[in-house]
């Protein structure tokens, strides 16, 4: 491997006992916050991504405590969830095509006033077709931010050993926002009123999604300024396919671990577990996205990688079906963690192999919105295991897709391969 490159990227080695005999450099992660403007995104991007850990949450809760109907709360969150899956790529799409502090304003606002209108709507004891409709609203205009700041750190960084680090950065920023995010939104809708869990994530997206905006220093280059003429479908890039197919896998192993280690926690008497087993799923995978980030060489290239951490997931998943006790369910869930966000950070880094400079964002979206869905369908198909069965059931669920993830991950590892190629760095406008 030509070490040449790496010379240029400002970062810091770190010595690992072992690591440089391997072949195998760290880093630290504090040369990306000094580039310019990069700090700026980073804070907006994370305070406005924020509520996509609290918005489901704080619509069930909201609807529950108001109406006591959880087949309503059920209902009208399930039309939110699939909203913003569906419209996250066709966002991504209109970030790319007509730039981001464009398309920020009208999404923010179709956004607030559709999440308004849930809360209004809720609170009066509306028919349940309005509220559907408003979520959907809320849902199909929530535009997906961790897409834009990842394309903006592409814009930054893309070429260099960088780049890895800052999708894992990213990476562990989600983790700990899917374990403050549930807590914040429980103690506002609990402890306050009712629609206090979802006002508290509209001002949180407001706030990070107008800081995004006006951070116009790093804003890539809008797609029509780059390349004119070109309507290439994503969807038909080589490699895609694989890639959508293996995290909607993923989602569907999220959604089943969080519904089998509820039902874990509650058949043991101890259903106030739940939310600290389900913490530790996110410590694993917080804490493996930090040091797998932070490697800047490796033996395998990123398509080999991506199948190795697949089967790792599968591999460290087992554990989870033959937990007997709180103790024992507790080391499971990190173990099943360690492989997700890797995951994750290789994931996005093969869209920014395989996807145009012109698609980024898009490509990061359809992505995000393939674990969504997968989760939704992970989520429905666990709670029917469960009550039929048990929770050893849906984590038995969780472990046959990570078994599909790697599956269809060895299936296309050779079109992965093939497509993967570095991208030049982005081109800015004069």
């Amino acid at each position: 491997m030509d070490r040449s490159r790496w010379n240029a990227a400002p970062c810091t080695d770190i010595s690992w006992a072992g690591l440089d005999k391997e072949g195998i450099r760290v880093r630290t992660y504090g040369p990306l916050f000094r580039l310019p403007g990069a700090r700026a995104f980073v804070v907006a991007g994370f305070v406005g991504r924020f509520p996509m850990s609290m918005r489901s949450l704080g619509c069930l809760l909201m609807i529950s405590l108001l109406t006591g109907s959880y087949a309503l709360a059920g209902g009208v969150t399930a039309a939110l969830t699939l909203a913003q899956a569906v419209a996250a790529p066709v966002l991504g799409r209109a970030a790319d095509r007509h730039g981001q502090r464009t398309v920020i304003p009208v999404t923010l606002t179709a956004h607030g006033c559709g999440m308004a209108a849930l809360i209004v709507l809720a609170t009066q004891g509306r028919p349940a077709w309005a509220l559907v409709g408003a979520a959907v609203l809320a849902g199909g205009s929530a535009l997906p931010l961790g897409s834009l700041v990842r394309t903006r750190w592409t814009a930054l960084v893309g070429g260099t050993p960088q780049l890895s680090a800052a999708f894992a950065l990213e990476s562990v920023l989600d983790e700990a926002i899917f374990v403050l995010g549930p807590v914040l939104v429980t103690a506002l809708a609990v402890g306050l009123f009712p629609a206090a869990g979802l006002a508290g994530a509209l001002l949180l997206t407001a706030m990070g999604s107008l800081g995004l905006a006006a951070a116009r220093r790093t804003e890539p280059p809008r797609s029509r300024t780059m390349e004119r003429g070109r309507r290439e479908a994503l969807l038909r890039t080589r490699g895609v396919a694989t890639l959508l197919t293996v995290h909607a896998a993923l989602g569907v192993f999220l959604g089943a671990v969080d519904v089998g280690i509820v039902a874990f926690a509650t058949e043991r008497g101890s259903a106030g577990a739940a939310g600290v087993l389900l913490a530790l799923v996110a410590v694993g995978s917080l804490a493996a996205g930090l040091v797998y980030g932070g490697v800047r060489s490796w033996r395998f290239a990123l398509p080999e990688r991506f199948l190795l951490l697949a089967i790792a997931l599968c591999l460290l998943s087992v554990p989870l079906v033959f937990a007997r006790t709180i103790p024992v369910m507790a080391l499971s869930a990190v173990l099943a963690g360690m492989a997700v966000s890797p995951m994750l950070i290789s994931g996005n880094a093969l869209v920014e192999s395989l996807a145009r400079r012109t698609k980024l964002t898009e490509g990061f979206s359809w992505l995000s919105s393939a674990v969504t869905v997968g989760m939704a369908a992970g989520t429905a198909a666990a709670g029917f295991l469960v009550d039929a069965g048990s929770s050893r059931s849906a984590l038995v669920c969780a472990v046959l897709s990570a078994a599909v993830a790697a599956i269809a991950a060895a299936a296309g590892r050779r079109r992965l391969r093939v497509a993967a190629q570095p991208q030049p760095p982005m081109s800015w406008p004069a």
